[in-house]
């Protein structure tokens, strides 16, 4: 403390010497000695402003988008340090109020890089600072000690593929020391195969609510109510939780004393943070926000996060000039928003999940789940292996490496497992392969005009809707013509519906209609294969010339389309047949099984969404004291799979009890099982009390059945 305030004194001076709207002495000038005082005084003042009166203004701002508070750090510290210079005797701090602000930047900007110099590294001053937030919420809380069981902590490294992991985990000078570590020593490493919809909405909804039923893609279009359905708008979000809630009977994964951070859905918990579907909810027992407030209620972290927000907008475009000047290949363009979302995805959202997990577990929660979307976000735009990726994953290995130290200070030990939702595959795009878009392909096969000019399809990356969320902007809805057909891509996944025809149209109807098109999109070198419905012959796979793979009977005519995809896909193309709502042509890309590539029909040199390649097949990375996954040793299959797996870690050890669920799909008091191990048991009235009044209710539990209203189960 003594150190910091000595170096934001000196700082003061040197700034009242070179900026001309800045003072620290009077109008008849004041001796060294008394400038120096002053800007002790001035430096304290400040220091102690920061401290008591910047929570304050945090948590009155909390109402304030997320992304908005993250860019008026300047501002309130400016403000800040007008009121601490008009503390100093008979006026002798004076500056301008837009020098204020640049005055404030910096003394935070140097406090911080001292403390991070005095720790060595800035990442433990930056832990030792989210443990003393935490422990001061705390105590002023009057937690009882913690249980002996042991709690969990699903750490999400969305979009890191099982091969990529192992390569950056691998060698004499891993990408990720941290975790090449835990491989070498207590941890290991199992693949599992995502859905035929290889993404985070399908993974994660899966793996939280144990169901991802009729999930068909990342987006899709539904017939009987003529609405776009994407998984990560907030009301989708909410919708797609809701029916999986009703399908499975409980509230998932975390309904016991969970916490779920930067996901796209609850999985139940009553403590949530940078969840897209509780985005959409307004009122008391909306508590999405309040990890920001966790985290921006220190001035230092607000102003580390703030600073490196626009380092990260500059690191952006300096990569993106380095990739046109260089003239590498595959590229997609990158400017626009991007470098904003870029920076919110690596940096905000980042941040805001760490010091989250870290209070959870300072907290001694039994269950989090958190999502890191930062890789994800930069292998769109850059590629799955590319360098500007490698710097993505040490900053992951880090933010790990700083949740696994915070770890020690908890209240009782923690299993930490590593997973992914699934993987990148490489490619150049559809379009900047062909010259056309998926949908000018099917307008052609229908015989309708295409554009001369194709348009820009956009990117189904998480962050970008998160980034909406947080800045309270209004969701996209892009309307469709009823007598159009209507296109959607996920990935290199597409999807083509026609909304003129009710229900699920039939092979046989599309060649009565346009005998053009089966055969158009079918023999089209960019494509795989098509999933179409048959009156005679029920599920049919499509494959060039002539290809054909019946699903119902396993007839396969020609060469088998789904050859190069590898096991499994069959059986992934057959579940995806049955939901109600798959569209009338599902689309897969081509696969080049040597080099792992597929074409996206979006704007992403890494994709993911469909079959093919590295994007499915995400990892488990467990501790060994778990049960393996598959005791067998056979292949972990599907996203609901590892729900189940995940279960059965969460009870092993004495570890919380989940709800037990009727066959009617709710929960009734005489089966809810709701108790801690033993050693927890004499806090159970006190939690009881605290949930009842702070939780925020899972859809699916009826208000009768719901744990916090009863203090004695």
């Amino acid at each position: 403390m003594l150190a910091v305030w000595a170096v934001s004194s000196l700082t003061l001076l040197l700034l009242a010497a070179v900026l001309p709207d800045f003072r620290l002495q009077s109008q008849s000038g004041d001796s060294f000695t008394r400038t120096a005082l002053t800007a002790a005084l001035g430096a304290g003042a400040f220091g102690l402003l920061s401290a008591l009166v910047w929570p304050l203004l945090v948590r009155a701002l909390l109402l304030v988008p997320a992304l908005v508070l993250g860019l008026l750090v300047f501002f309130l510290n400016g403000s800040l340090l007008l009121l601490a210079l008009g503390l100093i005797p008979e006026g002798r701090g004076q500056a301008a109020p837009e020098t204020a602000v640049i005055v404030a930047a910096v003394m935070s900007a140097t406090s911080s890089a001292t403390s991070g110099f005095l720790a060595v590294r800035n990442d433990e001053a930056y832990r030792r600072r989210l443990v003393r937030l935490a422990g001061r919420r705390g105590r002023r809380a009057g937690a009882a000690p913690g249980p002996r069981t042991p709690g969990t902590l699903f750490l999400q490294l969305d979009g890191l593929g099982h091969d990529l992991l192992r390569e950056a985990t691998e060698g004499e000078r891993p990408l990720m020391a941290t975790v090449a570590r835990w491989r070498a020593t207590s941890h290991r490493l199992t693949p599992w195969r995502t859905d035929w919809s290889s993404q985070t909405g399908a993974s994660q909804l899966g793996i939280l609510h144990g169901s991802n039923e009729d999930l068909p893609a990342f987006r899709w279009y539904e017939k009987e109510t003529g609405q776009l359905v994407v998984s990560n708008r907030p009301t989708s979000a909410a919708e797609l939780q809701r029916r999986a809630v009703e399908r499975t009977g409980d509230g998932g994964l975390l309904a016991y004393d969970g916490a779920s951070r930067g996901n796209l859905f609850s999985g139940g918990a009553d403590q949530v943070a940078l969840v897209m579907s509780v985005a959409a909810r307004r009122g008391r027992y909306n508590r999405s926000r309040a990890g920001y407030f966790a985290y921006f209620s220190d001035p230092g972290n607000a102003t580390r996060t703030a600073v490196s927000f626009f380092a990260e907008i500059f690191r952006e475009i300096a990569q993106s000039l380095r990739t046109r000047f260089c003239r590498e290949l595959p590229r997609v363009k990158r400017g626009g928003l991007y470098p904003v979302i870029r920076a919110f995805a690596t940096v905000v959202e980042r941040d805001v999940v760490v010091a989250a997990v870290v209070g959870d577990m300072l907290a001694g929660r039994a269950a989090v789940y958190a999502d890191l979307v930062a890789y994800d976000e930069v292998a769109h735009h850059s590629g799955p292996s590319h360098r500007d990726t490698h710097q993505v994953l040490r900053s992951l290995d880090r933010a790990v490496a700083l949740i696994a130290k915070a770890s020690r200070h908890a209240p009782r030990p923690y299993r930490i497992v590593l997973l992914s939702d699934h993987g990148q595959s490489p490619g150049v795009t559809f379009l900047d392969r062909y010259g056309l878009r998926l949908g000018d392909l099917v307008r052609a096969g229908c015989g309708l005009p295409v554009p001369r000019r194709a348009g820009r399809t956009r990117s189904g990356a998480e962050a970008r809707q998160a980034a909406r969320a947080a800045l309270h902007r209004p969701e996209e809805m892009d309307g469709h013509s009823r007598s159009q057909p209507v296109v959607l891509a996920s990935g290199n996944l597409g999807l083509v519906s026609f909304p003129d025809i009710p229900g699920r149209v039939t092979r046989e109807e599309l060649d009565r209609r346009n005998p053009a098109l089966l055969g158009t999109l079918a023999n089209h070198p960019g494509i795989g294969f098509l999933l179409v419905r048959s009156a005679e012959h029920g599920a049919v796979v499509l494959g060039p010339a002539g290809a054909e793979h019946h699903l119902d009977t396993g007839r396969v005519i020609g060469t088998d389309p789904l050859a190069a995809f590898g096991e499994g896909a069959a059986d992934a193309v057959r579940r995806t047949d049955r939901f109600p709502h798959v569209a009338d042509i599902m689309v897969n890309s081509a696969y080049d099984p040597a080099t792992g590539e597929v074409h996206a029909f979006e704007e992403q040199i890494g994709s993911h969404g469909g079959l093919g390649g590295a994007q499915g097949h995400p990892f488990l990375l467990w501790p060994e004291e778990l049960s393996p996954p598959v005791p067998d040793g056979g292949p972990l299959v599907g996203a609901e799979q590892v729900h189940r797996v995940l279960r059965r870690w969460l009870r092993e050890e004495d570890g919380p009890q989940l709800p037990l669920t009727t066959g009617a799909g709710r929960f009734h008091g005489q089966s809810v099982l709701l108790s801690h191990a033993s050693a927890a048991a004499s806090r159970a009235t006190d939690e009881a009390n605290e949930l009842r009044s702070e939780t925020v209710k899972p859809e699916g539990f009826p208000s009768h059945d719901y744990p916090s209203q009863d203090k004695n189960r």
